[in-house]
């Protein structure tokens, strides 16, 4: 993955922050949307937008666009820099291919030892009855 290629896939707008902030809310467009669209991108190759398919499939939309906001700063700068690097942390995370998982065999000590404990759990339990003359 080529990060400066990608960066400039991405789309961005500016939009008018929701909640506090008075007046200055109505003027300023502070809120930063990011939209990634996964299925036109050209530097991807067909197995990362697989991967990426299958991982973000819950924050994609029916065609493929991934949209991310940042309204945490008044400055709309700070907020494209800040969704940018959610963007590349997101990215990131969802290409790791996890390990495959090798099955092992109990260790034949182990399963001794498992059913040594189970007799004198047993042995114990059976001292503890009534002796019937």
């Amino acid at each position: 993955m080529e990060i400066e290629k990608i960066i400039s896939e991405l789309n961005y707008k500016a939009v008018r922050s929701s909640g506090a902030g008075g007046q200055n809310v109505n003027k300023v467009s502070s809120k930063v949307v990011l939209s990634f669209d996964l299925r036109n991108s050209k530097f991807l190759s067909d197995d990362e937008k697989l991967l990426l398919e299958t991982n973000l499939s819950s924050r994609l939309t029916t065609d493929l666009v991934l949209i991310l906001n940042c309204d945490e700063d008044r400055s709309q700068f700070k907020n494209k820099e800040i969704v940018t690097k959610r963007f590349l942390e997101l990215m990131r995370k969802a290409l790791i291919v996890p390990r495959i998982r090798k099955e092992t065999k109990i260790p034949k000590s182990a399963i001794r030892k498992r059913i040594k404990n189970k007799k004198t759990i047993s042995e114990i339990k059976k001292t503890r009855k009534k002796p019937d003359f």
